[in-house]
């Protein structure tokens, strides 16, 4: 069982924060250009991300068990989104989206991959990208709406359908479903834009820990959240899978995957909607640090039980 993948990105992503509070502290970022990161993030670099992702073939002997990890997938959104409903209805009203996000919406599709493959193989991260597919499309439709559907009616929908990730959501679904070939040249260019979105995100999460610190990133609601997102979620989704009694693969992926730290876009959509976006980026930092020390742990224990 190699860990190293897993250890290797998170150093990975701590150093591209760690530049981000370099470039903040020296001032080469001064605090009017940490909005140019975010609207090129959300507006192309995440899109471009989006539309790659869903570069997918459903075809083959394996499409049972693809099958099965999507309706497990899919139920642990519900679950999510349940949970996200009923727990944060005491939180002030600029932390209550990023909770919400924070729970529905997890770091899955970054960390996901490189744990899916550093544990499980190539079949881990074959499986990883079914497993995805709900958790994308929840991410920038009912994750989005918690940040922009603040509206009502008519403006809340179309503050949500328009934005650029949704629409990227969109492309991504009809080019899977369809098998719809992109040229090579356009597949390149969104992959390579795709790449740049992680460590603009990181950056831009360390510039707002040069300004805020770290004195801030202990607070009950944090810490309740972390308990959550990194221990109830996957805890929960081990008891209903070995009760309805699934195991293997896609049980013990589907466990680890549930049990990621908060999507670094969390801090992204809280700084773009006028959310507390100190206490976002609070959130994925202490999120992903305590997930460095239980992953393992969870990868150990699911050994044991599936």
């Amino acid at each position: 069982m190699d860990l190293s993948g897993l250890f290797n990105l998170e150093f990975m992503m701590f150093a591209e924060m760690a530049v981000g509070y370099y470039l903040r502290k020296r001032n080469i970022i001064r605090e009017q250009e940490k909005g140019v990161l975010t609207k090129m993030v959300v507006s192309i670099l995440l899109p471009a991300s989006i539309i790659n992702s869903f570069n997918t073939k459903i075809e083959g002997d394996l499409l049972t068990q693809f099958a099965q990890i999507l309706l497990i997938s899919c139920g642990i959104q519900v679950l999510c989104n349940i949970l996200a409903s009923v727990l944060y209805r005491r939180t002030r009203e600029r932390r209550r989206p990023i909770l919400k996000y924070a729970t529905v919406v997890s770091n899955a599709g970054f960390l996901g991959n490189a744990v899916a493959e550093g544990v499980y193989g190539s079949e881990g991260l074959l499986f990883g990208q079914f497993y995805l597919i709900p958790l994308r499309i929840v991410m920038w439709t009912a994750g989005l709406s918690f940040f922009a559907g603040k509206g009502k009616g008519k403006d809340a929908i179309l503050n949500v359908i328009t934005h650029p990730c949704i629409i990227a959501v969109f492309i991504g679904i009809l080019r899977m479903v369809l098998n719809l070939p992109f040229p090579a040249a356009v597949d390149q260019t969104l992959a390579s834009l795709g790449r740049c979105s992680t460590p603009l995100i990181m950056i831009f999460l360390g510039t707002i820990l040069a300004d805020v610190g770290f004195k801030t990133m202990f607070v009950q609601e944090n810490i309740f959240f972390c308990v959550i997102r990194l221990l109830v979620i996957p805890a929960l989704v081990t008891g209903i899978l070995y009760v309805i009694g699934i195991r293997g693969l896609a049980a013990s992926l589907s466990v680890i995957l549930a049990a990621m730290p908060a999507a670094s876009t969390t801090a992204v959509l809280a700084a773009q909607y006028d959310a507390d976006v100190e206490f976002a980026a609070d959130v994925v930092v202490l999120s992903t640090v305590l997930s460095i020390l239980l992953l393992p742990a969870w990868v150990i224990l699911l050994g044991m039980i599936f």
